[in-house]
């Protein structure tokens, strides 16, 4: 029987612990026997985390004798991994221990140095500071799992069960693997390398800045055509003075702006509307269809359609996000 530990840890995320857990135990072999024992462990007895208080079976000494270790995520600004954590882990990496995050739990595997020189990934909004605080650790934001083979990592939330569903079928095969994603209610086919959903927020506009005219402007017309000469006469400048005060402001360019403001508009219409891509496209301000997939997939990470499939808000508007074009 195959051994997983899964490691709490003070402010646990509880969605990242119960997945995986959930999903090894629901694992069976075609004769109905359990082919995983699922062990949770910390380094005291108990672990708090979103309000919850844990008790845990076994200290770290559970990673000694474990197949598999599973580090879940944390809430953010939790502060260090204690030295006895990380200490653990580097014992169980020079065993050959295979090692896998879920979410942020990346962080921990970086400061125990098990990251260095590899691909990894974690949530998409921490993916910046993972690389910024660990540069040696190559970090792929927009992906579902990365398998380094010995140590894997996983994005946010429902990115745990994608992973444990391709540490399965690494271990058992894809039928087995397949009748644990029936259990989860949900499919195996979604690969490591597909894109997160990643929602790309603009950049804040200070309040009362001169831009703001223009670019209220801008979401009232994007469907015209837009060009920086038109956005700099709105503004009574010229395209040079323009271009440097939006970058000043923003910390963007203009066009780059009115692309992501687009790409947004689109968001939403797929979310809340069941037209056409063509005629989305249009509403949005893309030239043609083909722009506007290609522009989509560049900036999401996804298809139109796959983003309309993952978040249709089945014809209820969404009311929480005011404007067409925001969320």
């Amino acid at each position: 029987m195959h051994s997983v530990a899964i490691l709490a840890l003070d402010d646990v995320v509880p969605f990242d612990l119960t997945a995986p857990m959930t999903v090894f135990d629901w694992a069976q072999l075609p004769d109905g026997r359990s082919p995983y024992r699922v062990t949770l462990c910390a380094e005291k007895p108990e672990v708090r985390g979103d309000g919850l208080v844990l008790r845990v079976e076994r200290g770290l000494d559970a990673l000694a004798d474990a197949d598999t270790v599973v580090v879940p995520g944390r809430k953010p600004g939790v502060g260090p991994t204690s030295e006895p954590v990380l200490a653990a882990l580097r014992r169980a990496a020079a065993d050959g221990t295979r090692i896998a995050s879920v979410c942020s739990g990346a962080f921990v595997l970086a400061e125990a140095g098990l990251l260095d020189g590899l691909r990894a990934t974690t949530h998409w909004a921490a993916a910046g500071e993972l690389a910024r605080l660990f540069p040696r650790v190559q970090v792929q934001p927009d992906v579902l799992y990365v398998d380094n083979g010995q140590i894997l990592t996983s994005a946010g939330a429902a990115a745990a069960l994608d992973l444990c569903l391709h540490m399965i079928r690494r271990d058992l095969g894809s039928a087995v693997a397949a009748d644990a994603a029936r259990r989860c209610v949900m499919p195996l086919e979604r690969e490591g390398g597909q894109a997160q959903f990643i929602v790309h927020e603009l950049p804040p506009v200070p309040r009362g800045s001169t831009l703001e005219p223009v670019l209220e402007w801008i979401e009232d017309n994007l469907a015209g055509e837009i060009t920086l000469g038109a956005m700099a006469a709105r503004s009574g400048m010229s395209e040079r003075t323009f271009s440097r005060r939006f970058r000043e402001q923003t910390g963007t360019t203009p066009l780059q702006w009115l692309l992501r403001t687009r790409v947004r508009r689109a968001q939403y219409l797929l979310e809340n509307s069941d037209r056409p891509i063509e005629r989305i496209a249009q509403q949005a301000g893309f030239g043609s269809p083909t722009a506007f997939r290609e522009r989509f997939r560049r900036v999401v990470g996804t298809t139109p359609q796959a983003y309309r499939s993952a978040f249709h808000a089945n014809g209820t508007p969404v009311t929480s996000g005011a404007q067409a074009g925001g969320r």
